[in-house]
């Protein structure tokens, strides 16, 4: 049976997205897309409101605007209604149809950081506060990581290894040494204990970080070892990206060893054979 063209990590103008909710519903229709989830990125209090996360009074609104489109394009494409929780965020699961768990900061210091807006503003953090170790930052990245599910009660882990955003042009990280890679797996193992289903990432790749999705091979490659579940996101920010690079992506799961990609359908996870 063929696999649905299902997209659920996608971002809107109410928080770092591009565009409206229609314009995306419109855009992956376009694509192609069957089943489209929306995943706002959910209030966090030292955010400030109109960056990058959610305001309160803007998550009411994103909310009314998705369940609308739902029932007005029922006939044309599955919506679902999702967030993405950071491991900083302190919200209810209510009314969302899923969660996306995320990590976007590391708390040092008394400052919370961020490890994915730009690799100069990156740099400068890891030497103000980890004396230019940044493998100091990726344990405190991986610590946060690894209590994920815990702290969000997530149905998908978003971009494993973010804390690599920079490092495919910035070499910052040696990500083949047994430091970097003991803390990585460690975190990996013990969120693969919850059975979550871990997200293959192509939204690095269409902002021009990466040649390929997160998360990095020897990860995928442990989840696939460990039984652990996969779906393909876009992570897109605009309504023309919600299926990019979904064909690569899919052969990057099959080349890591699985043969089995998981979607939404009907509002429930379901698996699907991919080769």
């Amino acid at each position: 049976m063929r696999i649905p063209r299902c997209s659920l990590h996608n971002h809107t103008c109410y928080d770092d997205g591009a565009n409206t909710p229609e314009e995306v519903v419109q855009g992956a229709i376009a694509s192609g897309c069957e089943v489209l989830g929306f995943s706002g990125h959910s209030h966090l209090s030292f955010v400030p409101d109109d960056d990058w996360a959610m305001s309160e009074a803007q998550t009411e609104q994103y909310i009314a605007d998705v369940l609308a489109l739902r029932e007005r394009y029922a006939d044309r494409i599955e919506i679902a209604l999702g967030i993405e929780y950071d491991s900083y965020s302190s919200l209810s699961r209510k009314p969302y149809d899923y969660v996306i768990g995320s990590v976007h900061h590391v708390y040092r210091n008394g400052v919370h950081i961020p490890v994915d807006l730009t690799f100069d503003q990156l740099s400068e953090a890891v030497r103000e506060h980890y004396n230019g170790d940044f493998l100091a930052l990726a344990e405190d990245y991986y610590r946060n990581m690894y209590t994920l599910v815990e702290k969000t009660d997530c149905d998908i882990v978003a971009h494993f290894d973010l804390i690599t955003k920079f490092n495919e042009k910035h070499p910052f990280l040696d990500t083949e040494s047994a430091r970097y890679r003991e803390i990585a797996v460690a975190a990996l193992d013990h969120v693969l204990t919850n059975d979550r289903i871990f997200e293959i990432n192509t939204g690095v790749m269409a902002r021009g970080h990466r040649g390929s999705p997160y998360p990095d091979r020897f990860l995928l490659s442990r989840i696939r070892e460990k039984g652990g579940r996969v779906m393909i996101t876009a992570d897109s920010h605009t309504a023309q990206r919600s299926m990019y690079a979904y064909e690569e992506a899919t052969a990057y799961a099959v080349s890591c060893g699985f043969d089995t990609l998981w979607v939404m359908k009907n509002g429930e996870f379901v698996p699907f054979i991919c080769k």
